[in-house]
């Protein structure tokens, strides 16, 4: 799983810096965009709000969750000391993992909305995609540990909540 992890990192990178559209207006002007490019023209142009939440969900809650997912994999392998502590910081991000995707796809509709642009996806809007896609997968992995716990584990673990 530590692999797919991995894995999941460097697309998930490629996704970031990797154009995700381009944007053309009036067959003559072309804009190419990543997420990260965009977040930070959000910052320039001083729309600090759209700013925070594309750079929150679309790259620091999707780090975190990979950084939760690492110790997971790794405390399963130590035997289980902190395993509950990282099984509930992965249930809170589980709420929000797919605000990421959501994020995206307000980002190409709105794009797409512009009647005199036309749109063409990238090779940064399909690692993004296939990161999600993946971080998806490793949870849903992941969370199978829970099953694979001794029952005394499990009792503690559910004593706690």
């Amino acid at each position: 799983m530590r692999i797919f992890l991995a894995i999941t990192l460097v697309v998930f990178i490629a996704g970031l810096v990797t154009p995700i559209i381009t944007m053309t207006k009036f067959l003559l002007l072309e804009n190419t965009f990543s997420v990260l490019s965009g977040a930070l023209g959000l910052l320039q142009e001083q729309q600090y709000f759209l700013f925070i939440v594309i750079t929150g969900f679309s790259v620091v809650l999707p780090l975190l969750k990979m950084g939760v997912l690492y110790k997971l994999l790794s405390a399963k392998q130590q035997g289980g000391v902190h395993l509950d502590k990282y099984l509930h910081w992965m249930h809170l991000f589980g709420k929000w993992s797919m605000l990421d995707v959501f994020v995206v796809a307000i980002l190409v509709v709105a794009v797409k909305l512009g009647a005199i642009a036309s749109v063409e996806m990238r090779f940064g809007l399909y690692a993004f995609t296939a990161a999600v896609v993946l971080t998806m997968y490793i949870t849903a992995r992941v969370v199978s540990l829970m099953d694979s716990m001794p029952a005394e584990q499990q009792e503690i673990h559910i004593n706690k909540q």
